[in-house]
C-alpha cells in the first residue's frame, strides 16, 4: 500500500466528519481546481459531488446550499463539456434558497446562472440575471445568525464578487468596479489568506480588463492609470498567494504562476525582462480573457524589445486559440486591434487602413453598446427592486415581522384552505408549539436577546419540517405547526426531530430554550378552534412532563386537565385566533 492509499484508509468516513469541515473541504476544492493540475479537475468534481451528497443526507439548509453552490462553481470554472451540469444545481440553489429564506446565497444562484449564461455567449441574460442578484443586495437584511458572522459576511462578499465577474465580463466596468469594492471591508475583517488572494486578483483582472477597454477609445492617459493600479495590486498579491489554498509552486512567484498578474506587471511597465515569464504563463492560461492578456501584454514587451515580428506571431496565435470562443467578444476584438496596429504598412497598407477603419467604427458602437447596457442594468435592476418590494408588501402582509414566519392571517388562509373540504379524506395534523425557559432569557439578559432566540427557534423548527408544512408564529413564544396530509404518527415523529434539533443548538443561539409540543389530528367534522384546544391542552401535558418534549392526544383520548377554549370569536366556523398581546 503506498503513501496516498494508506491516507485514504487513514481519513474519517464523511459521515463522522463535521459540517464545517463538510464546507471548508468543498471551499478548498473550489480553490485548488481553478490552478492545479487539469488531469486532477474530474476527481476534485467527484469529490465536491460526495460532500454535496453527504450534506443533503443530513439536510441541515444553508450547509446544502453552500454546498450546491461550490459543486456549481466547479462546474462553471472547469468550462468544459462538463459545465452544462452546472444548470441544474443552479436551479436547485434558486429553489432551495428561495424556500429557506436565504437571500444572499439566492442572490449568489442568480450571479452563477448569469457566470453560466456568459460561457454559452447568452449577453443579455446575464445582464438580467446581474440587475436580480444586485436588487436582492440592495435589500437591508440582517445577517444570518446560524451562518455565524464571519462566514456570513464571507458568503456576502463571495456574491458580490461573483455578480462583479459577471458585470466585469459584460464589460461594465464602472459599475464592476463598484459591486466588487463592497467586498472589500468583509474581506478585509473576515477574510484569510485565500480569500484576500481572490479578492485581489480578481480586482486585478478588472483594472486589466477596463485598461484595455479605455485604450480602444482613446483614452489612453486613464487606461495607463488602471494599469498603475492593477501592477500595484499584483504585487500586493505575492504575501497572502503564499497562504492561499491555490495550487501552487512555492519557488514561484504570484506573477510566475498567475496570468492576471504578470499581465498587469507587464502592461504598467512593458520591457524584455517580462518576456520570459509571460512565454511560460501563456501555456498555463485556461481562460479566454487570461488569453487575451498575456497576449498583448507579451506583444508589447516583444515590440519594446524590437521583436515585432515574434509579437505578431504571439497575436496571431491567440487569434486562433479563439476562433470559436464565444465569450469574451470586446476582449478578442481589442487583440485584433492589437494585431492591426502591429501589422503596420509592411503588412499592406490598404488591408492595414481598412482594418482600423473598421476597427474604430466597430469599437465606437461597442461603446455604444456598453453605456446602452449601463443604463439597462440599472433598469433591470430597479425593476428587480421594484418587484422584490412589491413582493415584499404582499408578504409582510402575511409575515410576522420578528420571525419571518406566517403570521395569523396566513396561518387562517391556509387552515381555511385545507379545511374547505372536509370529505376529501386526507389527514391534517395540527401543533402548538411554547417555548420551554423563554421568559427567564428576557428577564436575565435582554429582549433583543430573547428576539434573537426567537429567530433562531423559529428557523431551526421551519427548516427540519417538510416544505409542505406550515409553521407560523401564534404570539409571544407559542407557533401552531399544520402537517398536510401527515398522519398523527408521522405529524409526532417529525416534531420530534424538531425538539431535538432546538435541543441541540448551541448554548449561545439558544441559551438553553427547548419545545413542549402538543399535537392531534383534526377529527371529522371538526373545527379548527376545537382541535386547536386538544393541541393546547397537549402542550401544556407536556409542560408538566418537564417540558423538551412532545404529546400526541389521539381522537379517543381526553384530558382531565384540558383548559377551557381560547376566548375565540364564534362567527367564523372555520378559524378565529386573538390579536397578539
Amino acid at each position: 500500500m503506498d503513501d496516498a492509499q494508506r491516507a485514504e484508509v487513514d481519513q474519517p468516513a464523511l459521515e463522522e466528519r463535521s459540517d464545517a469541515w463538510l464546507v471548508g473541504r468543498a471551499r478548498e476544492l473550489t480553490a485548488i481546481i481553478q490552478t492545479g493540475p487539469v488531469a486532477d479537475r474530474t476527481r476534485h468534481i467527484d469529490e465536491v459531488d460526495c460532500l454535496l451528497a453527504e450534506a443533503r443526507g443530513r439536510g441541515e439548509p444553508r450547509m446544502v446550499a453552500q454546498l450546491l453552490r461550490a459543486a456549481a462553481v466547479v462546474r462553471i470554472v472547469v468550462a468544459d463539456e462538463r459545465s452544462g451540469s452546472a444548470e441544474p444545481l443552479i436551479d436547485e440553489l434558486l429553489t432551495h434558497t428561495a424556500r429557506h429564506g436565504l437571500v444572499v446565497l439566492e442572490a449568489n444562484a442568480h450571479a452563477l446562472h448569469g457566470r453560466r449564461m456568459l460561457l454559452a455567449g447568452a449577453e443579455d441574460g446575464a445582464l438580467t440575471e446581474a440587475a436580480i442578484a444586485l436588487a436582492m443586495l440592495d435589500e437591508d437584511m440582517a445577517p444570518d445568525v446560524l451562518f455565524g458572522a464571519r462566514n456570513w459576511e464571507m458568503i456576502r462578499a463571495a456574491t458580490l464578487m461573483d455578480i462583479g465577474t459577471v458585470l466585469m465580463q459584460l464589460g461594465i466596468y464602472e459599475v464592476a468596479d463598484q459591486v466588487m469594492a463592497r467586498a472589500n471591508r468583509p474581506i478585509r475583517t473576515s477574510a484569510g489568506p485565500h480569500g484576500i488572494a481572490a479578492h485581489l486578483i480578481n480586482r486585478t483582472r478588472l483594472l486589466v480588463g477596463w485598461g484595455l477597454r479605455l485604450e480602444r477609445v482613446g483614452e489612453d492617459a486613464d487606461a495607463a492609470e488602471r494599469f498603475a493600479t492593477a501592477a500595484a495590486i499584483a504585487a500586493a498579491v505575492e504575501a497572502p498567494f503564499r497562504e492561499s489554498l491555490f495550487a501552487r509552486d512555492p519557488e514561484l512567484s504570484a506573477a510566475a504562476q498567475l496570468p492576471a498578474i504578470g499581465a498587469a506587471l507587464a502592461l504598467a511597465n512593458p520591457s524584455a525582462q517580462h518576456i520570459d515569464q509571460l512565454r511560460g504563463l501563456i501555456d498555463l492560461v485556461r481562460y479566454p480573457r487570461e488569453v487575451v492578456m498575456v497576449a498583448i501584454a507579451l506583444a508589447r514587451c516583444l515590440e519594446h524589445a524590437g521583436r515585432a515580428e515574434e509579437a505578431l506571431g504571439v497575436l496571431g496565435d491567440a487569434r486562433s486559440r479563439l476562433y470559436h470562443e464565444a465569450s469574451e467578444p470586446t476582449l478578442r476584438l481589442r487583440l485584433i486591434r492589437e494585431f492591426a496596429r502591429l501589422s503596420g504598412p509592411d503588412g499592406g497598407e490598404r488591408t492595414t487602413t481598412a482594418l482600423e477603419h473598421y476597427a474604430t467604427e466597430l469599437e465606437q458602437q461597442l461603446w455604444n453598446l456598453r453605456e446602452s447596457r449601463i443604463a439597462t442594468l440599472e433598469t433591470r435592476r430597479e425593476h428587480a427592486r421594484m418587484s422584490r418590494m412589491h413582493g415584499t408588501i404582499t408578504r409582510q402582509a402575511l409575515q410576522d415581522p420578528l420571525t419571518g414566519l406566517p403570521n395569523r392571517r396566513a396561518l387562517d388562509e391556509r387552515l381555511r384552505a385545507l379545511t374547505s373540504s372536509p370529505a376529501n379524506g386526507n389527514p391534517l395534523a395540527i401543533a402548538l408549539v411554547d417555548l420551554d425557559g423563554f421568559k427567564g432569557v428576557n428577564d436575565r439578559m435582554s429582549h433583543a436577546e430573547g428576539d434573537d432566540v426567537l429567530r433562531v427557534v423559529a428557523s431551526t423548527l421551519r427548516d427540519a419540517l417538510r416544505g409542505s408544512d406550515m409553521v407560523a408564529r401564534y404570539g409571544g413564544d407559542e407557533f401552531i405547526v399544520l402537517l398536510p396530509g401527515a398522519p398523527l404518527y408521522a405529524a409526532e415523529a417529525a416534531l420530534r426531530r424538531a425538539v431535538t434539533a432546538v435541543a441541540g443548538l448551541p448554548p449561545d443561539l439558544s441559551h438553553g430554550v427547548t419545545l413542549s409540543v402538543g399535537v392531534v389530528a383534526l377529527r371529522p367534522q371538526e373545527t379548527a378552534v376545537r382541535a386547536l384546544a386538544r393541541a393546547d391542552a397537549a402542550m401544556y401535558q407536556a409542560k408538566r412532563q418537564g417540558g423538551n418534549g412532545i404529546v400526541a392526544i389521539t381522537a379517543g383520548e381526553v384530558d382531565d386537565h384540558e383548559p377551557a377554549e381560547r376566548d375565540v370569536a364564534c362567527d367564523d366556523p372555520a378559524w378565529v385566533l386573538p390579536e397578539t398581546t
